[in-house]
């Protein structure tokens, strides 16, 4: 099995669908009925979740009609708020099978099967042409990506002159070994935690020029006491949330990964690049 096929493994679930439509039914919601808004717990699996996308994604100045790059799109949470919110015609892309196909039902759901796009590939060798995309962006995705230098390289292929192309990753903030598993590993074969630092230079490197960068590490904290303070009031978990998409592991990684950020050893960071 090569490293590509176990990071996929890693987030495949078997019944994804299924699940996900169960939580609605206990929401009293439908496939008929649902929302992106409503969708947004389960679909956007990175810290912070809709909040973080609109805080991130905001910065990016997307326009209504561009063309915009997914990279590691998942259920496709990201690219339908960003369709819907942005009016921007979006293309996804990402390793695990069962979160594309998932991710396009749940567009067709919510009626944007024609301004969403999702497939299955790997982000070091795209299917698409040069200088496709108005903007890109990627959202917890470099953490399972060793050759940073190749992802940036090839995302910087598929962009147009000036465009922006934003990322919001766990990055490493303290040299310390870190707690496993976290959401994105079991342990650390499939884990490439880097430096800002890295990340800027890779950048630099495949040229583009950074012009943003925010350690959110506080609000990641202040997100996490807000779900457990709501889990404790409600008596635990909502009915669609991230423990849909990783079952019985939910408590250990989250808890893993909240304990690192308070540790200071990781934080999600924002960089918000433009291509030269």
């Amino acid at each position: 099995m090569t490293i590509e096929q176990k990071v996929a493994a890693h987030y495949r679930h078997g019944g994804l669908i299924n699940a996900i439509e169960k939580g609605l039914a206990e929401l009293g919601l439908s496939r008929e009925t649902a929302t992106i808004h409503d969708l947004g717990p389960v679909d956007e699996f990175h810290i912070g979740g809709r909040i973080a996308s609109s805080h991130f994604l905001d910065q990016l100045g997307l326009r209504a009609n561009t063309k915009i790059l997914d990279v590691g799109c998942g259920l496709g949470g990201g690219a339908r708020f960003t369709a819907e919110t942005y009016d921007a015609l979006v293309t996804g892309i990402d390793l695990t099978s069962e979160y594309v196909e998932a991710g396009q039902v749940l567009s067709d759901w919510v009626g944007l099967a024609d301004r969403v796009k999702l497939q299955q590939g790997s982000a070091l060798s795209m299917p698409f042409a040069g200088r496709a995309f108005d903007g890109a962006y990627m959202m917890h995705v470099g953490m399972n990506i060793e050759a940073k230098d190749e992802l940036f390289a090839e995302i910087h292929r598929t962009l147009s002159a000036g465009a922006k192309f934003g990322i919001y990753d766990i990055m490493q903030t303290k040299a310390a070994e870190l707690v496993y598993p976290v959401p994105w590993a079991a342990n650390a074969e499939t884990s490439w935690l880097a430096e800002p630092a890295q990340y800027k230079r890779a950048l630099t490197d495949a040229g583009f020029d950074i012009i943003i960068e925010n350690n959110r590490r506080d609000f990641a904290l202040e997100f996490f006491n807000g779900i457990k303070e709501a889990n404790v009031a409600r008596g635990g978990p909502p009915a669609l949330g991230l423990h849909t998409l990783m079952q019985n592991t939910t408590a250990e990684k989250v808890g893993n990964m909240v304990a690192n950020i308070a540790k200071g050893v990781i934080a999600p960071v924002e960089l918000i690049a433009v291509k030269r």
